[in-house]
């Protein structure tokens, strides 16, 4: 890509959502699965092939309803699973088989085979597939596991893993989210999934000690009866961090001792109750910024920008960035491909009436994509119930440009309570790169 550098000052976004087929009544369910999975503007995230004998694993019977979902559940996982480096047979036979639409919300069951977190009520998401898929896998749990999950939210990740695993026992702290769940859980047949209501701060010790502990909510630190319930040999996968700048971790338990690795960074919803009243940083919802928008930080190594997430097609390059020593690139040689990175943030509306955005941008042979998915930024607004109430495009009209800085005022909603930052090419195909990405509030 060429060195030159311009600029191109622009003020004043129009307040016009993205035009995505989000509120079409799908003429059929088949219909509308299909266009759930082809549909990549409107996708954001805030995280057993093989049948086991007898009665040491979950064998949910076939729905003959479930027909019409099947197709959209194994493009999910071949476009957006498989291709993105899972491997593990069990992991992809499991999510072929659990019926997603089923744990969420009727009115987002178009909506159920994005690669993308839905709200499913009491503030709480259901995890993107891959997400899902990716933990299970790192976590690597075997035939005759007992595992203890924190976070039931609506039972999907506790039914993956049943389908792999002899025990799951989960503990959810809304107890309309746990008695919804464990009638869904039943209601399908998942017969080794166990469901308690209570804080997961405790774990479910009754139970203990278990081979495998998953968490799908955020604790600023480790909880130390969750150590106490793992047992020797065992492993834990759990998003450790501050509300918004979390990072993955496996832990293993090994003569009694934790050893730490630090993986990918993520955003999961906080664990609260005794998690929650201990954490020691809060989130300013007044002074927005971007974490690591130079792209500088790589803490292990990964290829991934610290403090961005969900991360995909794109690579850390230090060929010719604006500032320092990278700049991110992405790249899509076919339009629906995930190209992104995301950040979120909490975001006062009531107090910051716009934000102030800034970067520089290049690229080279960009094309829409199939419903005119266009590269650049897209924000995010959410309300105090994470519903979404916004979004805000600052994309590219253009095919090709040298490094240019771009600047835009954005309207921020009254009733944001956070936000989510995307940048990439949103399901456009081609290349771009941004570096030096900065956003700061602007009170009302």
């Amino acid at each position: 890509m060429a060195k030159e550098r311009t600029t191109n000052l622009m003020n004043g976004l129009r307040e016009s959502r993205i035009r995505i087929p989000v509120g079409r009544r799908p003429e059929s369910v088949a219909g509308a699965v299909s266009r759930a999975v082809l549909s990549v503007a409107e996708r954001v995230v805030f995280g057993a092939v093989v049948f086991w004998s007898a009665c040491a694993v979950c064998v949910r019977a076939a729905d003959p309803s479930d027909g019409a979902y099947a197709a959209a559940r194994e493009r999910l996982v071949r476009d957006f699973i498989e291709a993105e480096g899972i491997s593990d047979e069990r992991v992809l036979g499991a999510i072929r088989r659990v019926p997603r639409h089923e744990f969420v919300p009727p009115r987002l069951r178009a909506r159920a085979y994005h690669d993308e977190a839905l709200a499913i009520g009491a503030g709480q998401t259901i995890s993107p597939p891959y997400i899902v898929a990716w933990m299970t896998q790192v976590l690597d749990p075997q035939r005759g596991d007992r595992v203890l999950e924190i976070g039931t939210g609506s039972g999907y990740q506790a039914a993956v893993l049943a389908e792999i695993v002899s025990e799951v026992y989960t503990v959810e702290i809304v107890e309309s989210l746990a008695a919804s769940a464990e009638r869904r859980l039943k209601r399908l047949g998942y017969d080794n999934v166990f469901v308690k209501a209570g804080d997961g701060y405790e774990g479910w010790p009754e139970h203990a000690p278990y081979d495998r502990i998953i968490v799908t909510c955020s604790p600023e630190r480790v909880p130390e009866p969750l150590i106490a319930q793992l047992r020797e040999g065992g492993a834990m996968i759990i998003p450790v961090g501050q509300r918004y700048q979390q990072a993955f971790y496996l832990l293993k338990k090994e003569n009694g001792r934790l050893r730490r690795q630090r993986m990918m960074s993520t955003l999961f919803v906080p664990m609260t109750g005794r998690s929650e009243q201990q954490r020691r940083v809060q989130p300013d919802s007044v002074h927005p910024a971007i974490v690591n928008g130079g792209f500088e930080q790589d803490e292990n190594s990964d290829g991934k920008p610290d403090g961005w997430h969900y991360v995909r097609r794109a690579v850390l390059m230090q060929d010719s960035p604006v500032e320092g020593e990278r700049c991110l690139q992405f790249e899509a040689d076919e339009d629906g491909q995930l190209a992104q990175a995301l950040q979120g943030m909490a975001l006062n509306g009531r107090l910051i009436g716009a934000l102030e955005i800034s970067f520089w941008m290049q690229a080279e042979k960009l094309f829409p994509g199939t419903h005119g998915e266009r590269a650049g930024m897209i924000i995010h607004f959410y309300d105090g119930r994470r519903q979404e109430i916004a979004v805000r495009p600052v994309v590219l009209r253009r095919d090709d440009i040298s490094w240019t800085s771009w600047r835009r005022t954005v309207p921020v909603p009254r009733r944001t309570r956070e936000i989510v930052v995307r940048i990439g090419l949103n399901g456009a195909v081609g290349q771009m790169a941004f570096d030096d990405v900065r956003l700061r509030g602007i009170r009302r």
